[in-house]
């Protein structure tokens, strides 16, 4: 029977691969994804493809070749690659092309903001990528994306935006909710994908964010939190808070709808991606540029120092295999890493199946 190699990663599925943003016209985009270095680059027709970013002759990385129209020329000895992979010219000896001269090449779609890249063997499965199209519906001022780099697994990412009540401990004046959320025990609902949080409050006055877009910005506001997280490792947060009559949702309140995704770079590494969007003042192009760099700051300078020195605090063991002791506000990040884990060894199961 063959043996395959265990991975510690979900692979059929869609992360994350860059901002739609970052790959432009022209030239070569690099990054490494869940341990595997990937080239992305645009044709001459504004489609994206991705492939493995090593030439099959001497592994060098193509993303320091060349473009050649919608091919890439490795820049060690000239082999050229078709943007499915595929060796198209060598131009030694006789230019015959070996059987093997072939690049993996990885199913990309380009939806809400984002490159989602499929690195899995089975088939590449569109179903299979959750509809954040709220995104991209409103005013292009309303909406707001950034990246960032943590030195972190990626499921610690996961931990910290599932669990919210580190927001009064962690974070500044501007997203408090003076210490209304630390008592509360989310409300969860569940399905086979998914795993759902969801927090109701009152604070005086609002949160920041929010209340100077309220009547009455120093006055009592209600508030919700309600975020569904998504594998392998997508979670959209809305929040928002009214004052008066209403609904807590995002058609009644003054509030936003958030995605922040993760993909792994490395065991001990993550892109973290964000992105939000604003039902109030939507048009002000400047308010957006300084929500969008605020949110980034609070992220680089409070979330990721404490991210960073939990991995370095945990080496490469398994966060709940060093049986941390859990609190009633860990219940959904538990489910969380319970769903994923079980997806998973599935996975690995029927790859399994599939070999022996």
């Amino acid at each position: 029977m063959e043996t395959t190699k265990k991975t510690p990663y979900l692979m059929n599925a869609w992360y994350a691969a860059a901002l739609s943003t970052e790959v432009g016209d022209e030239g070569l985009f690099s990054r490494r994804l869940l341990d595997i270095p990937v080239l992305i680059y645009r044709k001459r027709d504004g489609t994206p493809v991705a492939m493995h970013d090593r030439c099959p002759h001497r592994f060098a990385p193509l993303s320091v070749g060349k473009r050649d129209g919608d091919d890439v020329v490795c820049a060690y000895h000239g082999l050229k690659f078709d943007c499915s992979g595929q060796c198209n010219h060598n131009p030694h000896g006789t230019g015959h092309v070996p059987q093997a001269a072939r690049v993996r090449s990885f199913p990309l779609i380009e939806r809400y903001g984002f490159l989602w890249i499929w690195m899995g063997e089975a088939a590449a499965d569109p179903d299979l990528l959750p509809d954040f199209s709220p995104l991209t519906e409103g005013h292009p001022n309303g909406v707001g994306y950034t990246y960032m780099h943590p030195a972190c697994n990626y499921q610690l990412v996961n931990d910290n935006v599932m669990d919210l009540s580190h927001i009064d401990h962690l974070h500044g004046e501007i997203i408090t909710t003076r210490g209304q959320l630390s008592p509360q025990v989310p409300k969860l609902r569940e399905s086979a994908r998914a795993i759902s949080a969801r927090w109701e409050w009152k604070q005086t006055p609002a949160m920041l964010i929010f209340a100077n877009f309220l009547a009455d910005p120093q006055g009592e506001a209600r508030h919700f939190f309600d975020i569904t997280y998504t594998p392998p490792a997508n979670i959209q947060l809305s929040v928002g808070a009214i004052q008066g009559p209403g609904e807590l949702d995002l058609v009644d309140t003054v509030g936003q709808y958030d995605l922040h995704t993760s993909t792994p770079e490395t065991e001990t590494s993550t892109h973290y991606f964000f992105a939000t969007r604003r039902n109030h003042n939507v048009e002000d192009a400047e308010y957006n540029s300084m929500k969008i760099a605020a949110m980034h700051e609070a992220f680089v300078t409070e979330d990721g120092p404490i991210l960073d020195l939990q991995q370095e605090a945990m080496g490469t063991s398994d966060l709940f295999g060093l049986n941390p002791v859990l609190l009633s506000s860990d219940v959904a990040t538990v489910k969380v890493r319970r769903l994923l884990q079980s997806l998973i060894e599935e996975e690995q199961a029927q790859k399994l199946r599939l070999v022996s």
